[in-house]
């Protein structure tokens, strides 16, 4: 054989190779969804030399990964780990160990008891020497937050200890009644350590100092205490007994005070009083807060439902003021049988809430409480929150004299129609408890400056950023005067526009960093007229999209003498990245990383450049990438779904086409793997508002909720389509026709498509909108349509029971986008409404409702059924019992999956139908049968 046979023969077995590699890849399955893995809790140790990540199954054993940062490929593997953190002090990680759920499982299969049941433990990885250590039974674990290296360990409590059987005199010894179990606290190297018996609750200070821990109750022997340890002596010194329940256990920031709240009512009493206490770590002395105290609120008492916060500096601590109990002569009759109690809502015009949204929020209000302060100094108690101070707004770090309150009382009543309702807003003296209103009607949430030299919002109905300055009470337009917008430019609903936000102040409060679409503004409040363009115009120009990431988790303020790197995404080809500049405005952003990914989460270390971050595309699972700030090599550090690899893929293509109005828009072209446009395939078409923007978003094969899987459908050789959609008010049928067709018309004039079987699918909004198309055109061969609005007078007066409100605010201001009332425009609201033209559907449709539907009337898709039925069209309604707007329960969604493949198989591939639909699930086969078998 000479040579050029032989490259020849060889070429033709690489060919050949490759082809029957190709061929060995296989289609996802339903069966795929639980081994499915995602990342989570990734994090890096403060000194950035160590690193580690959470990886779960959909469904089964997680595991954490931990390893050095310059070592990715040397990692520690901790089986079934989860709820992992790195000590202070960078030397150890500590986390719990589930049980195996196959255990578990065959466990609740043999019906045993919850405490016999299999349990957490615990492990601790010394990170430098690879040493592993863990612990059985674990309840929970703690550590300081900011220094030391100390680890607390709460139990489970312990099985009863078993009568010897060669000891027929010996009885098995009775466990006393307490809900408290042993705690063991302990230095992470093992060296020192304490255990304590039948302990409730315990927490560390933050500096690693001291730890608080309370003793339960014992055969109701009245003996329960809180105590603390000091870790550096080993003294427990008591610091309360005799109470029955101790709660809000809180340590000053620096150790100097441990604040509580205790009561001595038994656990059964209705009205229990509480008192709070706070205690001097060094004095070893106690006062007593209660609700005669002198500057508590008239009739309040003190709530354990409110926070306790200290100041940074230690001087004040803040607590939260309930109003007494009232006592109802009715509630308290014992003379009448619960049998005989009304039980009855009353709808009163005049309510501020309407009666779903108060039983909604009724727990809620029962636990209502009211600011107050403790100048610790002197003793002194000043009520700061009232009914009308409803919400003081404490910084996540106290530091200042004053706080915001804010109301929306005056404006409540209108909230079912009218969801921008404004609040008036005041500045709040802790010294003295006096309030100054400084907003009335603010259309905005005001918050202060780091320094508390302004207050600022977002002037809705103005479209404007605004601080109003607290010396001078005076208001500042900050963004009026600039020559770009601050309002949301893609805004299309009938509400007041929103805003692209802002990143805070500076340090010294000279200026605030707020968004416009495209770029970062630094604007001086004393001459927002010369405000700088830090970005100087480079966004709007290429239309990238600039943001400040925040590098400190714990920031409080910007520092402009630190780096500022910004994340960057084109609008136009979605590729994102990350750029640098500076805090003048002086130079134009530098880039650092850019490509035709997505990129999020970036993590940095607290003490080093180090950095993580997420980078995916649609084929590329969102893996954990290490870099620093330079971003100039990035190392893949997790491999998820090594599996996908064998599995027929796909890709995704980014559509350009119009509206028939000449809109531009785009679309996401979603193409099974190997596509050939010669060949033809069936298409599926999804939507829900505008998707373009998550071109490189990596998409899971799971169960579907609501909606169709991706993945399942194009790596089973379905072309899937998900366009972007542009509203007109008070037209959003005929919108999404406009916006809709003519991208379905671009992706068939492209080629590849099946144009007799395509369908088209849509979940709530996108529900509506299938409902919708279907009564105006019969180019879809089949349809889903889950919780979908059909008519739009009935739903327009029902309630979304989920938050109690009224359905109203949807069609007068958001998404539904009818602009007015029923009655001012009644021909929209009928126009809109697809049930009136049910009789033009030439479509099967399979709806989904379910009757514990939160946001959108179960009626309504009893209505769109049964208008179809009446007019003898095929059409399917599955209602899932007890299950919300979407799946909640997962045995749920891989049924509706099986059922929405198999729907679609049948219209658009003409496989069998499944019994199901062919012989429908009478009443008395629920349960025990789910016909999914193919008819003949």
């Amino acid at each position: 054989m000479n040579k050029i046979n032989s490259f020849l023969l060889a070429l033709i077995l690489v060919f050949a190779s490759q082809n029957l590699f190709a061929q060995q890849k296989r289609s996802l399955t339903h069966a795929d969804y639980d081994g499915w893995e995602s990342l989570s809790s990734e994090k890096i140790t403060k000194n950035g030399q160590y690193v580690g990540y959470q990886i779960s199954p959909q469904d089964g054993d997680s595991h954490l990964e931990i390893f050095p940062y310059k070592s990715p490929s040397t990692k520690a593997l901790i089986p079934r780990g989860l709820g992992f953190s790195f000590t202070a002090d960078d030397a150890f990680a500590v986390g719990k160990i589930a049980p195996q759920k196959d255990s578990v499982k065959v466990m609740k299969l043999k019906k045993k008891k919850a405490d016999d049941m299999p349990k957490d433990s615990l492990f601790i990885l010394q990170l430098a020497s690879g040493k592993l250590e863990k612990l059985p039974r674990v309840k929970s674990f703690a550590l300081p937050s900011e220094k030391g290296s100390w680890i607390a360990v709460h139990f489970e409590k312990e099985l009863p200890t078993k009568a010897d059987p060669a000891d027929s005199t010996k009885k098995a010894e009775k466990p006393k009644k307490t809900d408290g179990t042993k705690l063991l606290v302990r230095s992470l190297d093992g060296a020192k350590s304490w255990e304590f018996e039948r302990v409730k609750n315990f927490g560390f200070a933050q500096n690693g100092d001291f730890l608080h821990y309370t003793l339960a109750e014992e055969d109701t022997l009245d003996n329960a205490a809180i105590y603390i340890l000091n870790l550096s002596t080993g003294e427990s010194k008591l610091v309360h007994e005799k109470m029955t329940t101790y709660s809000n256990v809180s340590f000053s920031p620096q150790s100097k005070h441990l604040a509580f709240i205790a009561t001595d009512d038994s656990l059964k009493a209705k009205k229990p009083v509480h008192a709070l206490h706070l205690y001097s770590v060094s004095a070893s002395s106690i006062s007593s807060i209660e609700k005669s105290t002198a500057g508590i609120m008239s009739g309040g008492r003190i709530s354990p439902d409110g926070n306790i916060r200290f100041s940074e500096d230690e001087t004040r601590l803040f607590f939260g003021v309930a109003k007494d109990y009232v006592d109802y002569a009715y509630a308290n009759d014992t003379t009448i049988l619960d049998e005989e109690r009304v039980s009855l809502d009353i709808w009163g015009w005049q309510d501020a809430e309407i009666q779903p949204m108060q039983l909604v929020n009724r727990n809620t209000a029962e636990k209502k409480t009211y600011l107050s302060v403790l100048e610790i100094g002197s003793g002194e108690v000043i009520q700061l929150g009232s009914e009308i101070l409803e919400n003081v707004s404490l910084e996540n770090k106290i530091t200042k004299d004053v706080a915001l309150a804010s109301t929306d009382s005056p404006y409540r009543r209108a909230y079912s129609w009218d969801i921008q309702i404004g609040r008036d807003v005041y500045l709040v003296d802790f010294k003295t408890g006096n309030s100054t209103l400084i907003a009335e009607n603010a259309s905005g949430f005001a918050r202060l400056s780091s320094e508390a030299k302004y207050a600022y919002w977002y002037d809705s109905r103005d479209s404007s950023w605004v601080a109003y300055e607290l010396a001078s009470k005076a208001k500042i337009n900050l963004t009026k005067a600039l020559p770009v917008p601050f309002f949301e430019e893609l805004h299309d609903s009938p509400s007041l526009p929103g805003n692209y936000g802002s990143e805070g102040w500076l340090s010294d409060d000279s200026a605030i960093l707020i968004y416009d679409r495209f770029d970062i503004w630094k604007i001086d409040p004393k001459n927002p007229g010369a405000a700088v363009n830090l970005t100087r115009g480079e966004g709007r120009k290429s239309q990238m999209v600039f943001r400040r990431e925040r590098l400190r988790f714990d920031e409080t303020s910007i520092d402009p003498k630190e780096a500022l790197i910004l994340s960057a995404f084109n609008e136009n080809n979605k590729n994102s990245g990350f750029f640098t500049t500076t805090f003048d405005g002086k130079v134009a952003p530098k880039q650092l990383l850019m490509s035709a990914h997505r990129y999020a989460g970036l993590t940095k270390a607290k003490e080093s450049a180090q950095i993580l971050v997420r980078r995916s595309t649609y084929k590329e699972n969102p893996d954990v990438y290490l870099t620093d700030l330079t971003f100039k090599n990035l190392t893949k550090a997790s491999n998820l779904n090594p599996q996908q690899a064998n599995v027929k893929w796909g890709s995704v293509e980014l559509i350009s086409y119009l509206a028939n109005d000449g809109t531009p828009l785009q679309g996401l072209l979603f193409k099974p793997e190997g596509f050939d446009p010669t060949k033809k395939y069936p298409m599926m078409v999804y939507f829900y508002e505008r998707n373009s923007d998550t071109f490189h978003n990596y998409r899971a094969p799971a169960p579907s909720r609501s909606t169709i899987n991706i993945p399942y459908f194009v790596s089973n050789d379905y072309l899937v389509f998900v366009p972007d959609i542009k509203y007109d008010l008070g037209l959003p049928g005929p919108s999404a026709y406009n916006c809709i067709i003519p991208g379905v018309q671009a992706v068939i004039a492209k080629g590849g498509v099946d144009v007799a079987n395509m369908a088209i699918q849509g979940q709530s909004w996108g529900g509506y909108q299938v409902a919708h198309l279907i009564t105006r055109t019969n180019l879809f061969k089949a349809a889903g349509a889950g919780a979908p609005v059909v008519n739009m007078t009935s739903a327009y007066g029902g309630i979304r029971w989920g938050t109690g409100m009224s359905r109203m605010f949807q069609y007068e201001q958001t998404q539904s986008r009818i602009g007015g009332t029923l009655w001012e425009k009644p021909l929209y609201y009928l126009e809109n409404s697809p049930l009136f033209t049910m009789d033009r559907v030439e479509t099967p449709v399979l709806i989904m409702h379910n009757d514990a539907d939160g946001s959108v009337p179960w009626y309504q898709g009893i209505e769109m059924f049964m208008a179809l039925k009446r007019l003898d069209k095929p059409a399917w309604l599955l209602q899932y019992n007890g299950e919300d707007h979407n799946l909640v329960q997962r045995k749920n969604a891989k049924d509706l999956s099986v059922r929405l493949s198999q729907f679609f198989d049948h219209y658009l591939k003409g496989a069998p139908a499944p019994l199901w639909m062919t012989e429908g699930l009478p009443a008395v086969e629920k349960g025990k049968t789910l016909k999914y078998e193919l008819s003949n």
